[in-house]
């Protein structure tokens, strides 16, 4: 039996809308036969008249290009697949998508309020409301809107909000790019004679407060909205209908107050018939991005948490509530019997005080509190402009038995797709962690945090996770996405921006200009990730030119002012790079700085590597050759410069050993010397980690792919601080930003080492040790991109019995399980329709698989 399990357009299966003139098509199939490949698959493009717009036969499945007659904009066509593979089976399968305005120029104006000066700094504006009421010239046939803003958005019609989505149009490098929504409101205006559109307006990133130092009016002044409203009559009439000075803008909205860090203010007893209203007017921006359909993964509504615990602190009046798992989200109540005017506050915080109280000075500027106004009676609520990272509540103004309230996690619409397990549960425990740093961070943007007054888009943290985070979701559209702003924020010089989009942020202030290796190298590293699991070329095509532009810049700065071998050591003063940022193994950030010699180093030897595959990948011989040379002169003069010659280096630290054995820097016959020297050194603490950003995705690789699995596996089983399992021992739910986030009582240390209240509790990037977890433990790893030829070798070691992975590849399930009994290794596999597995076992016998559930046997 063959079957269609998924058919995308530009990575969606329902809701396509896109202004892609030659829009992308991908499925993946299933078979219960094995050695299947597809002979040939045909694709059609129709319009909803039945014309065809294209065909072709292809036995490809990976975005595949439209290449037929012109699209026609805000138009609706079908794409169908009929497959046939090599056994005589065939599958078909079909779906809608839709193109958007696809147009070079945004067709309506931008409204504001004139009368609204918004001067303030370090908040965010007053929320606007625009309204617009919109009687039909005659039967409605089709009703749609497309619209964005500067600001964030929220659309009613009536009491009905329209869409999912939180925090549209998204955040994106608002001087280059701007999305727009579009929504299908047909069965509204067929309902009704006449429809009222409110829109609420917050500053969001583009006018709100944002970074650390609460910049304000990044991008605009005031709020400014764009919308335009389509409606098609039965009788082959349209109108259309643009935001102007016709339509009304008020201050005085139910939503008082709205900021990304402080919260959201919302006063129920407010009516928008009651208030002053004004007419808007046109606004001239001061960018002028280019605006398109929404490319991205919009924020939606996920999982949802009930209180597994509550207590009342008498001397607060509040009482606090447990949802079991620190998260990004917002929270949503009911209240019964409320009093006009009376106020509900609810703060929220990671952790909570010696006293049970809320420990929020980890938040710093940040309030994280929602403020709800009741009116009279029974009512319910939740924010919509603002979301915090938490796990624990408080609450007054209000009895507990008054209100009933849960929580629900926020984030970026990604699906999961990868999935880890093994017999050791704290393990299991740090794979539920490390998804849920991810998720809690991937709002929108990949951001570093989700609680305090950060929530910035950290380029080293999503460089060194990207491998496991691809593992763990499919992130074509959210990481595309970023990675277009990535493109246009990248600075002509080369440096890629430290936080994109920038929004305001700039290091090292006083040479912006530069390249920051390990941050700047997610213009490389990023891409290959996810092509690697996506198995796109295109993403390598899209982005190449600035990850040319990068390597060279870093060249450019290594070289300065050097001779000889030191041109190839990028030693640039510490204080303009980050490091071994937040190494345990010593005190201060200025320690962590002063490693950037050899972080940086090894940064542009692994850079220049993966560009030299990458050139190669896409034909480019002399880059490729350019580039691999210049990694190997990198790697010459790191061990020239740095070690003794024979493996030792002159000044040792865990990720001093580990970048160069992971690249493969050391020549052969130093290698086993350094890695012995690296043995030494965690043997030496205690098998604790003391890597920092760079070396810890690396650390275990470098030990088990040299000859020591067992001191990896100890190094990842230690339950001592600092490691992975010593959070989990302590209760951790998601990944810390430092390893020593709690003490053995449950109390954060605030040390004096200079990084003061530094210390999130949601901060994925040591989470990147999930990695390891999946292409050596359970021991799944591609070998062509998007698992179209994967490797299928465990490295079983610990105590660990048993392991399994499975990952949704863009071809279909790929799986490898094992377990060992009575010294028997036993390994089922899964291989997806017309992939190639190349199977391992651990006494080093390979065999080759075509797709099918297969199950080897050997004794250890």
């Amino acid at each position: 039996m063959l079957r269609v399990e998924r058919l995308t357009v530009e990575g969606l299966t329902k809701n396509i809308v896109t202004d892609e003139k030659h829009p992308h098509f991908s499925y993946k199939l299933f078979s219960d036969k094995e050695d299947v490949v597809i002979d040939v698959c045909e694709i059609t493009v129709k319009n909803l008249m039945g014309e065809i717009y294209w065909e072709k036969k292809t036995n490809e499945q990976i975005e595949i290009t439209y290449e037929g007659k012109a699209l026609e904009s805000s138009s609706s066509y079908i794409v169908s697949i009929d497959v046939k593979d090599n056994k005589g089976e065939s599958a078909s399968a079909s779906t809608e998508f839709s193109t958007g305005l696809m147009a070079d120029t945004w067709p309506a104006r931008f409204i504001t309020d004139g009368t609204y000066s918004f001067t303030e700094k370090k908040v965010s504006p007053r929320p606007l409301v625009f309204r617009k009421t919109i009687k039909p010239a005659g039967k409605i046939k089709r009703a749609y809107i497309y619209a964005t803003a500067l600001g964030i958005y929220e659309l009613y019609i009536g009491s009905e909000k329209i869409g999912n989505r939180y925090f549209a149009p998204g955040f994106t490098s608002y001087k280059n790019n701007l999305q727009y929504q579009t929504y299908d409101v047909t069965d509204k205006f067929m309902e009704k004679d006449e429809c009222t559109l409110d829109f609420t307006v917050a500053g969001g990133w583009a006018v709100g407060s944002f970074v650390f130092s609460r910049i304000n009016r990044f991008a605009a002044d005031r709020q400014a909205l764009s919308a335009l409203i389509c409606l098609e009559y039965e009788n082959g009439e349209a109108d259309m209908i643009a935001t102007d000075e016709s339509w009304m803008v008020s201050q005085q909205g139910l939503v008082q107050m709205a900021d990304l860090y402080d919260g959201e203010t919302f006063d129920n007893t407010v009516s928008l018939e009651n208030i002053k209203w004004n007419n808007a007017s046109f606004e001239d921006l001061r960018v002028a991005p280019d605006i398109y359909a929404e490319c991205g993964a919009p924020v939606t509504e996920h999982e949802e948490f009930t209180p597994i615990d509550s207590w009342y602190l008498e001397d607060k009046k509040e009482t606090i509530y447990d949802f079991g798992q620190n998260f990004a989200g917002i929270v949503k109540f009911k209240v019964k019997g409320a009093k006009a005017k009376q106020t509900v506050v609810i703060k929220h915080a990671e952790i909570l005080n010696p006293d049970k109280s809320l420990n929020t000075s980890f938040l710093r500027t940040a309030k994280a509190t929602v403020t709800y106004i009741c009116s009279e009676g029974d009512q319910s609520f939740s924010p919509s402009f603002t979301y915090m990272g938490f796990r624990y509540i408080s609450v007054s103004g209000i009895n507990k038995e008054n209100i009933e309230i849960k929580a629900v996690a926020l984030y970026s619409d990604i699906t999961e797709r990868g999935s880890f397990e093994c017999s050791n549960e704290m393990l299991n425990k740090l794979q539920k962690n490390i998804s849920w740093g991810a998720k809690s961070n991937f709002v929108d943007i990949p951001t570093d945090c989700p609680q305090r007054d950060e929530r910035m888009g950290w380029t080293g943290d999503i460089a060194v996770f990207s491998p496991t985070a691809c593992f763990n979701f499919e992130l074509v559209r959210f990481l595309k996405k970023w990675l277009k702003d990535v493109r246009s924020e990248q600075l002509s010089t080369g440096g890629i921006p430290n936080t994109v989009p920038v929004n305001g942020y700039g290091f090292p202030v006083t040479m912006p200009k530069m390249a920051i290796d390990w941050w700047g190298d997610a213009a490389v590293l990023v891409p290959w990730a996810l092509y690697m699991a996506e198995g796109d070329i295109q993403i390598l095509k899209d982005n190449y030119e600035m990850m040319k532009k990068y390597v060279n810049a870093c060249k450019r700065w290594a070289a300065l002012l050097s001779f000889g071998k030191h041109r190839y050591i990028w030693h640039t003063p510490a204080t303009l790079h980050f490091g071994d940022w937040v190494a345990p193994d010593v005190p201060m950030m200025q320690q962590w700085q002063k490693r950037s010699k050899w972080t940086a180093t090894a940064s542009l030897c692994n850079t220049s590597k993966v560009l030299s595959q990458i050139a190669a990948i896409l034909g480019k011989t002399e880059d490729a050759e350019k580039y691999n040379r210049l990694s190997a002169n990198v790697a010459d003069a790191y061990e020239s410069v740095f070690t003794d010659g024979n493996g030792k280096l002159k000044e040792e630290f865990q990720t001093a050993y580990v970048l160069p054995l992971q690249f493969g820097m050391f020549r052969d016959e130093n290698k086993k010397r350094a890695v012995k020297n690296l043995s030494r050194l965690i043997e030496k603490n205690d098998y604790c980690i003391g890597t920092g950003f760079p070396g810890t995705p690396y650390i275990l690789f470098a030990l088990a792919d040299n000859g020591r699995v067992e001191d990896a596996y100890k190094m990842l089983l230690n339950t001592k601080c600092p490691s992975w399992l010593y959070e989990v021992k302590a209760g951790a739910t998601t990944i810390w930003e430092r390893w020593d986030g709690l003490d053995e009582n449950g109390q954060c240390p605030i040390g004096d080492d200079g990084t003061d209240t530094m210390i999130s509790y949601n901060h994925y990037a040591s989470g990147a040790v999930g990695d390891f977890l999946y292409r050596r433990v359970a021991g799944i790893e591609p070998i062509k991109a998007g698992y179209k030829e994967f490797k299928v070798k465990p490295v079983p070691g610990g105590n660990i019995t048993s392991a399994k992975a499975v990952i949704d590849t863009p071809y279909g399930i790929a799986s490898s399980s094992w377990n060992i009994e009575d010294s028997v290794f036993n390994l089922e596999i899964k291989v997806p329709v017309g992939c190639r597995c190349i199977v391992e076992l651990p006494d080093l016998s390979t065999r080759s698989f075509g797709s099918g559930s297969y199950k080897l046997t050997t004794r250890l």
